[in-house]
């Protein structure tokens, strides 16, 4: 299943030539074009799906084992210190490309600094609140 108008299907599927570091039957990894680190890279699923809500859990499930192997391949292959794994869903999370994709972004002692937000302080009461919401909507039928 692709969406002949994603660009992200077309470089998932060759279409479009990249900078790939990593493909198989269900995902090419390429360098990001804007990249926030040298070796910034996008896993893409060959097959569309918007974000990861739509995404089957087979899937989904094999984001972070990928992720995990790009991410130890950056550190190996390019002195990388760690790397920062990130997937945004929605407009007002970041997402602009509206094709499932994960972006693993490698990170280097003496780098600037990615994550950007500041911790805020909780409530117990509303942490239990907000607990019990997400479970309820999480564990419906």
């Amino acid at each position: 299943m692709n969406d002949q108008n994603c660009i992200f299907c077309k470089i998932a599927n060759g279409e479009i030539p990249s900078a790939t570091v990593y493909e198989d039957e269900e995902f090419r990894v390429i360098l990001d074009m804007g990249p926030a680190s040298r070796g910034h890279a996008l896993i893409l699923p060959k097959s569309h799906f918007k974000d990861i809500t739509e995404a089957d859990m087979e899937t989904a499930g094999k984001l972070f084992p990928l992720a995990s192997k790009i991410g130890q391949g950056m550190k190996k292959g390019l002195g990388a210190a760690g790397f920062n794994v990130v997937q945004n869903n929605g407009t007002c999370a970041g997402q602009t490309v509206f094709h499932l994709h994960v972006h693993v972004i490698p990170r280097y002692e003496g780098g600037p600094e990615i994550v950007a937000w500041k911790p805020g302080k909780s409530d117990p009461d509303e942490l239990a609140k907000t607990a019990a919401l997400i479970h309820a909507a999480v564990t419906e039928n």
